[in-house]
């Protein structure tokens, strides 16, 4: 079984489930409605009382998989933990809370996850459409076709910051309308050419607020009862009638639903008038179903990071010779070692794959460079996390290691520091460690055995070596090299 846990601003949700001939089926699902996205004071920070609403709802999430026998388990972070100023302090306690590691995932992330959950749950291969996700801190908008995406935009606006701007004061007026959906349209206006109605056939809204908005407009019967552009003027137009929100009541909107559908409204309305929409699908579908379906895809070898990796190389035309045999040097040294985090060998491979990526700005410090590129780039299927894992072990494959010194404390980061420094080394040897038999230890000090007879084979190598000893002598860490006969 496979579990996703989905940490948004306006609700928590988790789902377990299963893959089977029928596709992904939810076997359970959880969902608490903690609004960490009203809960970020006025610097930006999550406050106290926020930070333990939530981590009262981890930890409950942690007891549910922990019943669970699961065969894999991926948590994501969106917006409101992406910009909050103290996540760093937040996230060891909300991972210790429910028991696995939280990623958090860009907004741009976020969109193609949505868009693969619509897809698997649509399974249409040849319908052209647009995929709308209001969150409670963004909205993602996202094309395609069938389940290949084309293009996603993450826009910085949600029904929290609009709720609390424009309706914060308990009254609701055609002004307040007005200038809210004016705001939203001016979060869109610069993002949407590439989204117009010639490029898809239909529309589907993915997010709890669009079907809460669905049910509220169903219930009461307004406009023509679908999530179209007249029925979204019809509830506008009864909730100004309303004239406070303490007055609202309406079918299928509970209290603490006010406030999504408050915020949600004018940014569908913005979204609806800058793209020309007429009308949209609710589906029940969207992040945890394609964080799912991406848990499985990784699960049976299909890993979509894989391909992010191959389009980056070609875009910034890296040598795929050289790059792949860094990368299976790298990796024929590493598996010499023994280490406990079992993502690292993913990770040194891609790293070595893009070591010189940062050629295409700079030959020289082209590993500063490539660094910068890998950790700010827009990667479909990796986490913030793993690109900064990785831009460091590109930061440190050459040159000085005071650079990256004190991430060397980590005795399984410290290895793959090694094995793509000495990856590299190899591969501009022109030297296979495989077939020359080349030994590798890394404990309490650094042992490379090597045989007399590869280093008169290759001139340089010697000296490159000599060099990398230096390197780690200056950072106080033991580099021994064994010649062998």
């Amino acid at each position: 079984m496979l579990a996703a846990v989905d940490l948004g601003s306006n609700s928590f949700r988790l789902h377990i489930a299963t893959h089977d001939s029928q596709g992904i089926r939810i076997l359970k699902t959880a969902r608490e409605p903690i609004r960490l996205g009203a809960g970020l004071d006025s610097e930006g920070n999550l406050t106290p009382q926020a930070m333990q609403t939530a981590l009262a709802c981890l930890a409950r999430f942690g007891e549910i998989l922990q019943a669970t026998p699961l065969r894999a388990v991926r948590v994501v972070a969106t917006n409101t933990i992406r910009i909050a100023r103290n996540s760093k302090k937040f996230l060891p306690l909300a991972e210790k809370a429910i028991g696995y590691p939280i990623e958090i995932i860009s907004g741009e992330e976020e969109g193609r996850l949505i868009y693969m959950g619509v897809a698997v749950h649509l399974d249409n291969e040849s319908e052209r459409r647009l995929v709308v996700d209001i969150g409670g801190g963004s909205t993602e908008v996202a094309l395609g076709q069938g389940p290949n995406i084309e293009r996603v935009e993450s826009f910085s606006i949600g029904t929290v910051r609009i709720c609390s701007s424009f309706f914060g004061n308990d009254r609701i007026s055609q002004e307040s309308f007005d200038a809210a959906v004016l705001s939203a349209r001016g979060q869109f206006e610069d993002g949407v050419a590439g989204f117009h109605p010639d490029y898809w056939q239909l529309a589907y809204g993915s997010s709890g607020t669009m079907r809460t908005l669905a049910d509220v407009i169903e219930k009461n019967a307004l406009g023509d009862g679908k999530l179209s552009a007249k029925s979204l003027r019809a509830l506008r137009d009864r909730l100004i009638e309303f004239g406070r929100i303490s007055r609202i009541e309406l079918q299928g909107m509970r209290p603490e639903r006010i406030p999504v559908i408050l915020g949600g409204l004018p940014i569908l309305l913005g979204l609806f008038e800058e793209l020309g929409i007429r009308s949209l699908e609710k589906v029940d579908a969207g992040l945890r179903m394609g964080v799912l379906w991406d848990l499985h895809m990784r699960d049976s070898q299909k890993d979509r990071r894989n391909q992010s990796i191959k389009e980056f190389m070609r875009r910034f035309g890296v040598d795929e010779a050289r790059a792949n045999k860094a990368a299976a040097n790298s990796l024929a040294l590493f598996t010499q070692l023994k280490y406990d985090n079992q993502q690292l060998d993913k990770l040194l491979d891609w790293s070595a794959r893009l070591h010189e990526i940062g050629l295409a700005v700079s030959h020289t410090g082209f590993h500063k460079h490539g660094a910068y590129l890998v950790e700010h780039a827009d990667l479909a299927g990796f986490t913030t996390t793993e690109q900064q894992i990785m831009s460091t072990l590109i930061m440190a494959h050459k040159g000085n290691l005071r650079k990256v010194a004190d991430t060397l404390a980590n005795l399984d980061f410290a290895k793959t520091v090694v094995a793509i420094r000495l990856g590299v080394i190899f591969m501009h040897a022109k030297l296979n460690p495989v077939t020359e038999k080349i030994v590798l230890k890394v404990k309490a000090r650094i042992e490379l055995e090597i045989s007399k007879k590869t280093m008169a084979a290759h001139p340089t190598l010697s000296y490159w070596l000599s060099k990398e000893q230096s390197m780690w002598e200056e950072i106080g860490a033991q580099f021994n090299i064994r010649e062998l006969s």
